[in-house]
Formats: C-alpha cells, sequence, structure tokens
C-alpha cells in the first residue's frame, strides 16, 4: 500500500510516542531520573528541566568548601535612558529548589514575561540567604562609560547583600577591585543566566527593580512623552522618534543616543 502524508506523520507520531515510553520505562529505578523525563516528555522545549537554569556551577564550588556564593547579573546595559541596575542572590547549599508548579520559573530574566519575574522574585527575595541591587547613575555612565558604571554597580549589589561572600558566579565578566574577592574568587559564565540558578535570580531581581523604577520615572511629565513606562528606556523606534522630535533629557545616556545619531547620518 503506498505511503501517504497522513501514514507517515501518524508513523512519527507513534515513533515518538514509542520513544518517550523507552525511556520512561529505563527511568524507573530512579525516581528523580523518571520525574525529569516525564516533565521533559511533556513540556516544550525551552522549559525542559535539561534546558533550565540549575545549581550545577554553585556546586563544583560549595564541593571546594566555599558556603557562600554570590550570582551577579545587569539590566540596563544598552538603554537609551536610565540607570544600569545590578543584582546578587546568595542561596544556601541545602537549598531544596522544587518548582512546584509552572507559575514559578527562575531563568534568564528576558525569557520570562513581567508576572513571572513578579512572581519569581517575591520568591527569591523570601528564600535567598542573601540578596542586593547596585545602581550605578546616568551621571556615571556618562562620565565613566558603559563598562565602568556596569562594574561600579556588581560592586554595589555586592556589598548590599548583607553576607560575607566567598565566591561570585558572574554572567559572562569578571568584576575588579571586589574587596576579598579576586579573579580566582570568581567565574564567568558565558550565558551564566541560562545556566545558574544564583545568576538567573540576579537577573530577575534587578530587572524587577529597574522595570519598577523606569516606569515611575516615566509617569513625570518631563519624561511622559518618551514613553519609559514600556520600553524602560531602551532604544524603540517609538523612543527613538520622540528623542528626534523633542532631543535628551538628562536622564539619556549622551554617547548611546550620540552614537545612534550618527549612524542614522551615515
Amino acid at each position: 500500500m503506498p505511503e501517504t502524508k497522513k501514514t507517515v506523520k501518524v508513523s512519527l507520531i507513534v515513533s515518538s510516542l514509542v520513544g518517550q515510553v523507552t525511556r520512561l520505562s529505563s527511568c524507573l529505578t530512579s525516581p528523580k531520573k523518571l520525574v525529569t523525563a516525564f516533565t521533559n516528555a511533556i513540556l516544550p522545549k525551552k522549559l525542559r528541566i535539561n534546558n533550565m537554569p540549575n545549581f550545577r556551577y554553585e556546586k563544583e564550588v560549595w564541593g571546594k568548601g566555599d558556603k557562600l556564593i554570590a550570582g551577579i547579573d545587569e539590566v540596563g546595559r544598552g538603554c537609551f535612558a536610565g540607570p544600569v541596575v545590578a543584582g546578587a542572590t546568595v542561596f544556601a547549599p541545602n537549598l531544596k529548589f522544587k518548582i512546584k508548579n509552572l507559575k514559578l520559573r527562575i531563568d534568564d530574566s528576558k525569557k520570562l514575561n513581567s508576572k513571572q519575574r513578579e512572581t519569581a522574585d517575591k520568591w527569591i527575595r523570601k528564600n535567598a540567604i542573601g540578596w542586593g541591587i547596585g545602581v550605578a547613575s546616568i551621571s556615571q555612565i556618562n562620565k565613566l562609560g558603559i563598562k565602568k558604571a556596569t562594574e561600579i554597580a556588581f560592586r554595589k549589589a555586592i556589598k548590599n547583600c548583607g553576607v560575607e561572600i566567598d565566591y561570585l558566579l558572574i554572567d559572562a565578566f569578571y568584576i575588579p577591585y571586589v574587596k576579598g574577592l579576586r579573579r580566582k574568587n570568581q567565574k564567568a559564565i558565558i550565558h551564566g543566566d541560562t545556566k545558574s540558578i544564583s545568576i538567573a535570580a540576579a537577573s530577575i531581581i534587578a530587572k524587577v527593580y529597574r522595570d519598577k523604577l523606569m516606569t515611575e520615572l516615566g509617569k513625570k511629565a518631563k519624561y511622559k512623552k518618551y514613553g519609559w513606562n514600556k520600553n524602560k528606556g531602551y532604544g524603540t523606534r517609538e523612543h527613538r522618534k520622540m528623542i528626534q522630535k523633542y532631543g535628551v533629557s538628562k536622564l539619556h545616556r549622551k554617547l548611546f543616543v550620540r552614537n545612534y545619531v550618527s549612524s542614522q547620518a551615515q
């Protein structure tokens, strides 16, 4: 009998189900593996357990004797307006992290919607043994440049954690001039906010803090026209139009805007 598109599709579905059942049955001796396999079988790829941040990097450091590990990340680095904000979070080595429902998700803040971030932010502040926010102002960004300003925000977030930190896990960058935490006590992880729960958590609390700040600033009459309640200071099309129409405010990053204007003139 000739094979039709319908029979091929049915065959692929059956084959997929058989593969999933086989993987599940091979995990029967391990409840943890069974839960992971079953969850991965029913969830979209981006939500699968194996693709979510975990404590792998933290466990490596905990195993060497360092107990208080801070995950560090920043938000707002590429904005046209507003400060750059850093977050730092510290979790206890014995924390039993379990997702009881899909409403709680600790992941790169850019992958979450505002409601998910708010839920995660509350959970992080409640369950972390230390957390801190650091802010570098517009004047610092304009005077020192975004790199040095971001480092200032990092150091403030670490200081504001309120605990003596042994080791840092950072998204992509090493942080200079941190008292007691030289490079040997740091690990820079590319795309760390998608791999480490501590870094992902830091990105979430920083994002929630900065979004609220920009929303409040955007309510002021002199800034309302820039639409910061929606764009949070990022260089969206509408934001760029308003800059072209009204010019920059004192809360804009002058170098960022100047570079944009120059690129448009070429």
